[in-house]
């Protein structure tokens, strides 16, 4: 393997769960529009895509066939890894958090390592049984888990599930910082995480709201890979809606540049991630 430490993945997350285009009208919601989105990206820079997918109505779905037909239109245009939800609706059920996972079998999928509170309105249920089966269809279908921590407690779940078998090394995690109910997206917040990763684990961190900006500089710093798109902000800067998320990904180019490393490309994430479609 070439030497890939001065590179840093970009992972867009241009849909998520919630954002409407009442708050940002830019924002990708039907399978054209992510696709098209999602190549803007990778022309941009950005190795990885994280998808939600959405409903007519504009409400976060596990239907199978929008996954579906989202990842057929993105493949046939580019080689950017896809990296899908397993809770893009809080009223699914354990099987169809899955189904996707098992007709589709795509490089990567998350893996929220515990339940929360959230957005101090509704339960987020990550049960241990059903990681333990989450765990179990992710490594049947060649899945790679991105280990979704909000607090502390979930790094050590993982930690937890590494020993059992559930999870394979090395490990990958993704830190959300800022999430009502979830710990806040502050520099000292992250580099506390940081601190918890067993060794041979590959990170990824991002920030909500105004955090955004210091989570992704700090991140850079500490050698990190980071995430951006409206699925965590919808707005670029005070007061300025995101104009697309291309726009985000063409800012942490910039960021990464400065910082004197090279965003990865998707042939890179691969062998970083240790992803089934990387040279062993």
């Amino acid at each position: 393997m070439s030497d890939l430490s001065n590179k840093t993945i970009i992972t867009v997350a241009p849909t998520g769960a919630w954002p409407t285009k009442e708050n940002n009208p830019n924002i990708p919601l039907d399978p054209p529009e992510i696709a098209d989105d999602v190549v803007a990206c990778w022309k941009a820079g950005a190795a990885v895509a994280h998808l939600h997918m959405r409903d007519e109505q504009g409400k976060g779905t596990m239907n199978k066939e929008r996954f579906k037909e989202t990842v057929a239109r993105i493949k046939d245009r580019c080689d950017i890894v896809l990296n899908l939800t397993t809770s893009g609706d809080l009223n699914a059920t354990e099987e169809t958090r899955m189904a996707h996972l098992i007709e589709l079998k795509p490089e990567m999928a998350s893996y929220d390592c515990g339940s929360m509170n959230w957005m101090h309105s509704g339960l987020f249920l990550n049960p241990p049984a059903f990681l333990e089966k989450l765990g179990g269809v992710m490594k049947e279908n060649g899945v790679k888990p991105e280990i979704e921590v909000f607090d502390a407690g979930m790094l050590y779940n993982a930690l937890y599930y590494l020993k059992k078998g559930v999870l394979d090394a090395p490990l990958h995690f993704q830190f959300v910082l800022g999430a009502a109910g979830g710990t806040a997206a502050t520099v000292e917040n992250l580099v506390y995480l940081k601190s918890l990763l067993p060794p041979g684990a590959t990170w990824s961190a991002l920030g909500i709201g105004k955090g955004h900006i210091p989570i992704v500089l700090t991140t850079i710093a500490l050698g990190g890979h980071v995430r951006v798109g409206m699925e965590d902000n919808v707005l670029y800067s005070k007061n300025r809606l995101a104009a697309s998320n291309a726009e985000f990904v063409e800012r942490t180019v910039r960021m990464v540049v400065e910082a004197d490393k090279s965003p990865a490309t998707p042939a890179e994430a691969r062998q970083i991630l240790s992803l089934k479609g990387s040279a062993r």
